[in-house]
């Protein structure tokens, strides 16, 4: 099965795949992990909003859900990481933005961070790309996208706030 072949009923019928596929973002035919963050956005200003240990607990529920859906929909597609799959992005963007102060400027540096990190898979986000399988594979990678986002978001905010 490919994205062509979903559609928004598909995933409403199932919605481990719903949330896989980033509330439909993850059928986008072009840059699906691009819109996938952009969906992931709006929940960050909730999340923000929350005392920290509460971020990190829905990070970490996030995670360990994001692991069971990913591989369910890894499965479905028949692929390995499939481009729709998007709930690595929800989880990897939350991560950038963790205990990083409020507002559109941080926010922005934040997705581009995490897209760049993403995008460009420096070691060892690509071998781990390449070599963990599974729902966890799906995961860690953009995981690591994020803590790398995170540190530099982390860096600025010393210096410069």
């Amino acid at each position: 099965m490919t994205t062509a072949q979903l559609t928004l009923t598909d995933l409403i019928k199932d919605p481990r795949l719903l949330l896989a596929f980033g509330f439909g973002s993850g059928l986008s035919p072009k840059a699906p992990g691009t819109f996938g963050t952009l969906a992931a956005v709006p929940f960050v200003f909730f999340l923000q909003a929350c005392p920290l240990y509460v971020y990190a607990l829905v990070l970490l529920i996030g995670f360990v859900v994001g692991v069971y859906l990913c591989e369910h929909a890894s499965k479905v597609m028949g692929v390995h990481d499939h481009g729709g799959i998007v709930w690595d992005e929800f989880i990897g963007l939350w991560l950038t933005m963790l205990a990083v102060p409020q507002g559109w400027p941080w926010l922005l540096a934040g997705f581009v961070l995490f897209r760049l990190f993403d995008i460009a898979k420096p070691w060892p986000i690509g071998w781990l790309d390449k070599k963990v399988s599974g729902g966890f594979g799906i995961m860690i990678d953009d995981v690591l996208a994020g803590v790398y986002a995170w540190l530099i978001l982390q860096l600025a905010a010393f210096y410069l706030a």
